[in-house]
């Protein structure tokens, strides 16, 4: 075991989330249709997402600001900023696939819309699905505001460097 000692952690690209949400889409599909009735989906998943993807956006905010060093702000811990770092990539893996499979649930529902049971399914499992998308941007953004900014950043002349 080599330790080079330049573990690097890079950033959550589209593609990740995008195979995450079409499987959790086909796993979706695949569960409602596999049933034999509609199956029940709890609204309250809905303003739960919703509360937590504010949460995660307002801490975005704050944390640039104080990565940023703002005025008035309390520079952060590196131990916070890794923690809040791995909040941000797990919630954002767990909307992808969140945000699939709800949008693939409304997806098997929308030929039988003409019955208002299936009607507020398809509402409850596609305002999920979008509750679940605004979770994932809240969690890309807050990944975001994580990073330090580069040291070159901070100079506003463009001389190079002294050797």
């Amino acid at each position: 075991m080599s330790d080079d000692g330049g573990g690097t952690l890079s950033p959550t690209g589209w593609r990740v989330p995008s195979v995450l949400a079409a499987l959790g889409a086909l796993v979706g599909l695949f569960v409602a249709n596999s049933m034999s009735g509609l199956p029940l989906m709890p609204w309250s998943a809905i303003p739960t997402l919703l509360l937590l993807a504010f949460a995660e956006a307002y801490t975005a905010g704050r944390t640039a600001r104080r990565i940023r060093r703002d005025p008035g702000t309390e520079p952060i811990e590196p131990l916070s900023a890794a923690r809040l770092l791995a909040l941000a990539k797990a919630s954002a893996l767990f909307a992808s696939i969140a945000a699939g499979f709800f949008a693939g649930m409304a997806l098997s529902i929308t030929e039988r819309l003409d019955l208002p049971t299936h009607r507020e399914v398809f509402l409850i499992t596609l305002g999920t699905a979008l509750a679940a998308g605004l979770l994932l941007a809240a969690a890309l953004y807050l990944e975001h505001a994580c990073r330090v900014p580069d040291d070159g950043e901070d100079d506003t002349d463009d001389t190079p460097p002294a050797p």
